[in-house]
């Protein structure tokens, strides 16, 4: 169904369900609860994305009680991606916020500008390919912070340990630690081996920026001797993150 102008119809609102199926090619917007005002041009300026799609059959389109038409996304970063649609101007401020919602609305060019960005390039091309070469790391993710809550009942803090190996010589040097870990059924959360650059502390100042990035307040620090005795040779691969609840 294509768009046309709306003579009768009030810009940027969507026509009433007797009314004829046109849009205005002036449009309202309400983006989770900001308001933007655009045209139809601009929204279906790169045919095959969201956007585009969206504004092009009414059947699609949602409307809030004002009749502006509706996207529920967050309504902070939509800006940038109208500034990109109108003029080609690439942001330069919230630079992954605005690389997600780019991504949602499948506008291709811009999502390639923005992976060539060092905050955006850093964090897909070099931590998270890093991270794809650590065997089950989100998994070892999930399982540290339900350790962390299961013990969280009645205390200000808790602690999840920890070892990190990053080569085959590295488990072998723990193996005996871990054994009597397990003997003692001492719950401990094992990364690696991996076959990348990067060294035990980058696979731990990940863990740390990931479990931060899902709200919690954590750090890490070399095991403490109250908690467990490596044997010798191994200290070096256990720590114990810290969570605080309070």
């Amino acid at each position: 169904m294509s768009l046309t102008t709306a003579r009768t119809q009030p810009l940027g609102r969507a026509p009433s369900p007797a009314g004829p199926p046109i849009i205005s090619p002036v449009v309202e917007l309400n983006v989770g609860g900001q308001f933007y005002t655009t045209t139809v041009i601009t929204l279906r300026k790169l045919p095959g994305s969201k956007l585009a799609d969206m504004f092009s059959s009414l059947a699609k389109a949602c409307t809030d009680a004002e009749g502006r038409f509706f996207i529920d996304r967050p309504g902070t970063y939509f800006g940038p991606i109208l500034d990109y649609l109108r003029s080609g101007e690439v942001p330069t401020q919230h630079i992954p916020e605005v690389y997600r919602e780019a991504q949602f609305y499948e506008i291709k060019p811009l999502v390639k500008l923005l992976e060539d960005m060092p905050q955006i390039f850093g964090e897909q091309m070099a931590r998270k390919q890093f991270l794809l070469r650590v065997p089950g790391y989100s998994e070892n993710l999930e399982l540290m912070v339900r350790l962390a809550r299961a013990e969280a009942v009645a205390a200000r803090c808790s602690s999840v340990l920890v070892c990190v190996v990053r080569t085959e010589e590295d488990a072998a040097n723990c193996a005996e630690s871990l054994r009597v870990l397990e003997a003692g059924k001492r719950l401990v959360v094992k990364f690696g081996p991996w076959k990348a650059a990067p060294v035990i502390r980058d696979l731990l100042d990940s863990v740390r920026m990931d479990i931060v990035a899902q709200g919690y307040q954590v750090a890490y620090d070399y095991c403490s001797k109250k908690i467990f005795q490596p044997k010798p040779g191994a200290y070096e691969y256990f720590y114990t993150f810290l969570f605080t609840w309070w």
